[in-house]
C-alpha cells in the first residue's frame, strides 16, 4: 500500500511511499481509507513527538473513515460497509475503561501516535474501534469528525455540561476544535462569543451563528466579553494557553468554568489563584472523548444536525501540504485528506 510515513522529524520528514500492508491482530479488522484530516497532534508528531512512545518510521494520522475490507470473526462488521474509526485502541480492562472513560485508559495506543495511523490506503484497528455509518454517509465529513468534534463534545458536555441559554467564549476561532465547539454550542441553544486576530474569521464565525466576536489584536478581550455577555460568560474554551489565559479567566462570570484542551502558546500561564478562589472558578482539562460520547456525536452527525466545516481538501499523497496549511494557522475548520 501507499502511506504518508514519518521518516524523521521536521516538515521534510513526511514521505508518501510504499509501506507494508497492515496485518490485523486477533480481533482486529481492516479499513480501506477514503478520507481523514490533519490535526495539531500530527504537527507535534512530525516536529517533536516527545513523551509519546513510538518508533520511526511510522504512518501518520489520528483519523480515518472509509470502507471495511476485512472483518474479524464475530465483530458484526462486514466487508463493504462504511465506517469511521475511534482512534484510541483502548485496553478495555483498566479501571477507566471499565468505567466507560476510555480517554483515560492506562494502556491506550492511539493511531498515528503509538501505532500506525490513517494517512494510508489501509489501516488495521481493534474491531471495537469501528463504528458503522449509513450507506449514504459523507466519508469526507466523517473523516474530519473524530478528533475535532469529539474533543469539542467532551469539553462542552462532559464534566459540567453547557446548558441552553448559557454563554461560552471560544478562544482563537478557526481551528477544528474551536469551530466544532461553536457548532455544537449553538446546537444546544447557548450564546457563543469568539476571539481571533482575523476579522475574516470573526465574520465566518458570525455566519455560523456566533453572537459576538473580539479581535484580540485590536481590543481588550475580557472587557469586551464582559460587556457583550452581561457580566461574564459561563464557560471559556481555551486551547491557546499562556498568551490567552489571563484574559480567559477575566472573561468568566463568578462561578464560571474554564476548559482547556491545549497549550499552543505555552503550558505555564500565571495561575492567578486569587481570582480563581475569590470568584470560585472551575478549571479542568479535557482531551478526546469516550465511546459513549462518540456514539452520541455520531447520532447527531447521522441525523444531519452537525457537519464538520472543511477549510480545504488535499489528496492523501499530498499530506505534507495539508500539514503546512494547518501549521500556517490560516485555516477555518478542518484541513481534509482524500484518497
Amino acid at each position: 500500500m501507499k502511506a504518508a510515513v514519518l521518516e524523521r522529524r521536521g516538515a521534510d520528514g513526511v514521505v508518501w511511499r510504499d509501506f507494508p500492508d497492515p496485518v490485523p491482530a486477533t480481533g482486529e479488522s481492516v479499513l480501506k481509507v477514503a478520507a481523514a484530516s490533519v490535526n495539531r497532534v500530527d504537527l507535534y508528531m512530525r516536529d517533536n513527538g516527545s513523551g509519546i512512545t513510538h518508533v520511526l518510521p511510522q504512518v501518520m494520522g489520528v483519523e480515518a473513515a472509509g470502507e471495511v475490507v476485512e472483518a474479524a470473526p464475530g465483530s458484526g462488521l462486514r466487508p463493504g460497509m462504511k465506517a469511521v474509526l475511534f482512534s484510541e485502541a483502548f485496553c478495555g480492562k483498566c479501571r477507566y475503561c471499565l468505567a466507560g472513560d476510555q480517554p483515560l485508559c492506562e494502556n491506550v495506543r492511539i493511531m498515528g501516535e503509538h501505532r500506525h495511523g490513517g494517512f494510508a490506503d489501509y489501516i488495521a484497528m481493534p474491531s471495537r474501534c469501528f463504528f458503522p455509518l449509513p450507506d449514504d454517509a459523507d466519508l469526507v465529513a466523517a473523516g474530519a469528525l473524530m478528533t475535532g468534534h469529539l474533543t469539542a463534545w467532551r469539553m462542552l458536555f462532559g464534566k459540567r455540561a453547557l446548558q441552553p441559554g448559557e454563554s461560552v467564549m471560544i478562544v482563537g476561532i478557526g481551528g477544528g476544535v474551536a469551530v466544532a465547539c461553536l457548532q455544537l454550542a449553538k446546537l444546544v441553544g447557548a450564546r457563543v462569543f469568539v476571539t481571533s486576530s482575523s476579522d475574516e474569521k470573526l465574520a465566518r464565525a458570525a455566519a455560523l451563528g456566533a453572537d459576538g466576536g473580539v479581535n484580540y489584536q485590536r481590543d481588550g478581550v475580557s472587557a469586551a466579553i464582559q460587556q457583550m455577555s452581561g457580566g461574564g460568560v459561563d464557560m471559556v474554551i481555551d486551547s491557546v494557553g499562556e498568551a490567552s489565559w489571563g484574559q480567559s479567566l477575566r472573561s468568566l462570570r463568578r462561578g464560571g468554568r474554564l476548559v482547556t484542551c491545549g497549550a499552543t502558546t505555552g503550558s505555564n500561564p500565571p495561575a492567578d489563584l486569587q481570582r480563581v478562589f475569590i470568584r470560585q472558578l472551575e478549571i479542568y482539562g479535557s482531551t478526546g472523548g469516550s465511546i459513549g460520547e462518540f456514539r452520541q456525536l455520531l447520532d447527531v452527525f447521522n441525523r444531519g444536525l452537525v457537519k464538520p466545516v472543511i477549510d480545504c481538501s488535499f489528496k492523501m499523497s499530498d499530506a505534507p501540504s495539508a500539514l503546512a496549511r494547518l501549521a500556517s494557522g490560516a485555516q477555518f475548520g478542518k484541513v481534509s485528506l482524500v484518497a
